[in-house]
């Protein structure tokens, strides 16, 4: 995952100042020392480290922090903030038109994941806001672009609008936006050609496709791999088009991020989305504060919890809820808790968003790959009705008929009921409030 090198970094030398009852200016300016390096690995551009390095060091050194009770957790607390401050303070939504269709114009360098962002993106208004969007197939030059839009409109179940590869983008995007309002489609997704790198010939072309549209958002996609790179095209394509947001993709993939820490600075423009995973579902909103957070092994429940209210049906949860304040919860409930574990991203994932994960050792090299779910619902599945509402039953020649039938062994088998047991105690502890300390999962019922 992005960010997990200088993460590492940042923590490291904010550990080493945390508890200390005093620091001095000599203390900060070795902090100052070892974030800078750690800023420039991560291939943050030169004078974004310069000013966020001042920033910080100049509220450190202020007397406020140095004679206060705790000075290394208020100069951490400044290197969050300031952190926030430099990815954009807060989330910055996407301009809706408020008389519908909403325009969004999607442009970029060739590579960098235009096209497919631009369904997933349709995928994320059509869930967040209930949108109708129509993706429009305005690159008529990059061969199997259009056939790659048409292929994900047809697994998103949203249309696309073509007019092949022989007419101009500038009236493709035209017939489009008519199209949508006859129609009565509220969102209209532009997907605008690209070259290997900026040209005049593609900015001509860009601008024309603004002049006609209008659109409410110009949406910058960024292949965050490309590191410093990134951030020229991003100024570039902000010079001549007055981009309103960017996206970053690949921000799943083995990137430094320090783009992500450069373009807001540079462009002065919001990062608006991250792409987490090659996934349809995988963009996400991009909130400065919970990276930040991130980054320094703060954690980043919120973003879990989102995640899970958008995935984890309502009523059934009350239902759950009920059953476990009963003890009615069975082996069929806790299969159905799995289903709904798997729709929120890989394991290894949400554990990194725990607040102190980064403590934990060994979390880094343990692998999830969603077997292991997959192992536990091929046990239960091998049980019978009768077996599932009553695990107390399963006796040695029960158990073996079903390590035959899940292809797993025994040991399996008695580790997955012991485990039934117990989180069936602790969620019900959970539910009736008895347990010490609020669960950060609130009643979602995640069985782990």
């Amino acid at each position: 995952m992005a960010f997990e090198g200088l993460g590492e970094r940042l923590q490291a030398t904010m550990d080493r100042i945390k508890g200390k009852g005093k620091v001095t200016e000599s203390d900060v300016k070795v902090m100052m020392r070892e974030v800078r390096l750690a800023l420039l690995e991560a291939d943050v551009n030169f004078k974004v480290v310069k000013q966020f390095i001042n920033d910080v060091k100049e509220r450190a050194l202020g007397q406020d922090v140095m004679q206060s009770l705790t000075p290394g957790q208020q100069v951490i607390k400044i290197v969050q903030e300031e952190l926030t401050a430099l990815m954009g303070g807060e989330n910055q939504k996407l301009n809706l038109a408020q008389k519908p269709p909403t325009v969004i114009m999607m442009v970029g360098l060739q590579g960098a994941g235009k096209t497919t962002t631009a369904g997933k993106l349709a995928l994320y208004l059509r869930k967040q806001f209930n949108k109708k969007p129509i993706l429009v197939a305005g690159d008529i030059y990059r061969p199997a672009a259009i056939d790659q839009l048409e292929t994900v409109g047809k697994q998103l179940d949203i249309p696309v609008f073509s007019l092949g590869d022989q007419v101009k983008p500038e009236e493709i995007a035209e017939r489009a936006l008519k199209y949508a309002k006859e129609e009565h489609l509220d969102t209209v997704i532009v997907d605008t050609a690209g070259r290997l790198h900026v040209d005049e010939v593609l900015m001509n072309e860009l601008k024309n496709v603004k002049e006609i549209t209008e659109p409410d958002e110009i949406m910058l996609v960024v292949d965050s791999m490309t590191g410093q790179d990134a951030v020229n095209v991003a100024e570039s394509f902000n010079d001549l088009l007055d981009i309103t947001g960017v996206t970053l993709t690949k921000l799943d993939g083995d990137t430094r991020g320090g783009a992500a820490l450069s373009i807001r600075s540079v462009t002065e423009k919001p990062i608006k989305f991250i792409g987490v995973s090659e996934k349809m579902d995988g963009l996400e909103a991009f909130h400065p504060e919970r990276m930040a957070s991130r980054i320094l092994g703060m954690g980043d429940v919120l973003s879990i919890i989102e995640k899970a209210q958008s995935n984890i049906d309502e009523e059934e949860q009350k239902a759950l809820e009920k059953k476990l304040k009963n003890s009615s919860f069975t082996l069929d409930d806790f299969l159905s808790q799995m289903d709904q574990v798997k729709t929120l991203g890989p394991l290894d994932e949400l554990l990194k968003m725990m607040p102190g994960a980064n403590k934990i050792k060994g979390l880094d090299k343990m692998q999830f790959s969603g077997k292991e779910i997959d192992h536990v619902q091929a046990i239960i599945r091998s049980m019978t009705l009768e077996e599932r509402e009553h695990p107390e039953k399963l006796n040695a020649s029960r158990k073996k008929r079903i390590a035959k039938g899940s292809g797993r062994s025994l040991q399996e088998i008695n580790r997955l009921l012991k485990q039934f047991n117990d989180m069936k105690k602790m969620m019900k502890q959970m539910t009736n409030g008895k347990k010490k300390g609020k669960n950060p999962f609130g009643n979602m019922g995640l069985p782990f």
